[in-house]
């Protein structure tokens, strides 16, 4: 993890000022007098990595100096911001209320989203009226012998014929990584699985009509050259049961419930303000009659 950066960076995207928390007990610098703690390096942390869950004690010995070098670089360059009385500058002032208001309105949003609850009924509810969005397209397991042309393609489709089973799968891999001009020649020609739109219709087509443990026995062509295509294994298609959607379902239901909430909340809030537009250029156009 990068943790150095330039001073001015580093101010920014902790965005909090020279505020230090004095009640922690674990200090780990001084700068004139005041003290840096691992709360404080912590609070750095979570604005320079959101949603990461990194701590100082975390960090190896290189990374916890560089972090408090940023810190310890900031707090300097704050104080120098200070004596140069940056603070009464008008232009400072009405990015700090700006700063102030985002604040208040990330922390409201916060405890409105932690007060939206989704039970398990209303989940179950939503998947099983929505089941067609919980189901797996079938999906097979195929590997390939890309070849540049037709009689090649052929050639192997007869070196194959007669074997079954293991055999054919062992002769098959041996000649896709002997004979294969694609990528997945060194591996056997393995494609892992896959459903039918993720392959360019041709061999889609082909790939499908197949049974487990089949060859097809003409070359297939598509617009990357000649294939031979054997089948691994099948896969049919299959609904995800609930309790694994489950999780995924309750996020979306809430964060959907979260913002209709927040929604219905500013409209409100607008029809009880005093408001007034002076900037024409800012109001809606007139309908045209």
């Amino acid at each position: 993890m990068k943790i150095k950066q330039s001073i001015v960076t580093a101010a920014l995207v902790l965005g909090i000022g020279l505020s230090t928390t004095l009640m922690a007990s674990d200090t780990l610098a001084t700068v004139d007098g005041e003290k840096i703690t691992k709360a404080d390096l912590n609070t750095f942390l979570k604005q320079m990595q959101p949603g990461q869950p990194i701590s100082y004690d975390m960090l190896d010995p290189k990374n916890k100096k560089e972090l408090l070098d940023a810190y310890i670089e900031m707090e300097l360059v704050a104080k120098a911001a200070q004596k140069a009385g940056m603070e009464k500058d008008p232009e400072f002032q009405k990015m700090l209320e700006l700063a102030k208001k985002k604040l208040l309105i990330n922390a409201y949003a916060k405890k409105q989203f932690e007060s939206t609850v989704v039970s398990d009924s209303e989940a179950k509810e939503f998947y099983q009226k929505n089941m067609e969005k919980f189901k797996t397209p079938e999906q097979i397991h195929a590997r390939h012998i890309l070849l540049k042309d037709e009689k090649s393609a052929q050639a192997v489709i007869d070196q194959l014929k007669g074997l079954k089973g293991e055999a054919l799968k062992k002769k098959f891999i041996e000649l896709a990584k002997e004979k294969s001009t694609g990528p997945t020649g060194p591996k056997g020609g393995d494609l892992g699985y896959f459903g039918k739109s993720q392959m360019v219709l041709p061999f889609a087509k082909a790939a499908f009509a197949l049974k487990k443990g089949e060859i097809t026995l003409k070359p297939v062509k598509t617009q990357f050259g000649w294939h031979v295509i054997y089948v691994e294994d099948k896969r049919p298609s299959r609904v995800i049961p609930f309790e694994a959607a489950k999780a995924k379902i309750i996020a979306m239901l809430r964060q959907k419930r979260f913002a209709e909430k927040m929604k219905k909340e500013t409209e409100a809030l607008r029809k009880s303000a005093k408001i007034t537009i002076e900037d024409t250029t800012a109001k809606a156009p007139s309908p045209k009659k």
